[in-house]
């Protein structure tokens, strides 16, 4: 299976990041491929919401980089792993900007009944901080007829010594296992 993991924290040794590194080590051990793409890091610019892209065959307007590489790696995938830190109960921007482009393919990703997980940290350790995050994350994998593989809500991981400490790694290496 090919696997496009979307990397959002802007801290590459953070917590999320140690989540999707566990996943990607259980996948890859499962004789999966797995491919890493950070939207942080990524020139990805919002929807214009202009619908070109619904007249053009797809393509966007912006040549960015959602254009250029992420568009090709979401349609060649199997699937999606969303790997974020909670910023103020939500998705991080870019993470979202770059879900958001997802529409110029909308159809086609629909058609493809790929799977999907998300891997997310917080530093609050209540369930509630995941709420929103978790009804988008339903939303999306619904709309986009996306299997749900799994989610790790990693509570209390405000630091990559406390998510080292927590289960959540764990977690993480084990579901990647389970992906096939």
């Amino acid at each position: 299976m090919k696997i496009l993991v979307l990397k959002s924290s802007g801290n590459k040794r953070g917590s999320s990041n140690m989540l999707a590194d566990e996943f990607i080590r259980g996948a890859k051990e499962s004789g999966n491929e797995v491919t890493e793409f950070d939207v942080i890091r990524a020139d990805i610019r919002p929807c214009l919401g202009c619908n070109s892209c619904m007249s053009h065959n797809g393509a966007c307007v912006r040549k960015d980089d959602y254009e250029k590489t992420l568009k090709s790696l979401l349609l060649e995938t199997d699937m999606i792993v969303f790997v974020m830190p909670v910023y103020y109960f939500g998705w991080p921007a870019q993470l979202k900007a770059a879900v958001d482009r997802f529409y110029s393919v909308n159809d086609q990703l629909m058609g493809m009944k790929k799977k999907c997980a998300l891997l997310a940290v917080a530093y609050d350790d209540t369930d509630a901080v995941f709420e929103a995050v978790l009804a988008n994350y339903r939303q999306i994998y619904e709309y986009m007829n996306f299997q749900n593989v799994g989610a790790i809500l990693g509570k209390g991981c405000g630091t990559p010594d406390m998510t080292k400490a927590s289960p959540y790694p764990n977690a993480a290496y084990e579901l990647g296992k389970t992906v096939r």
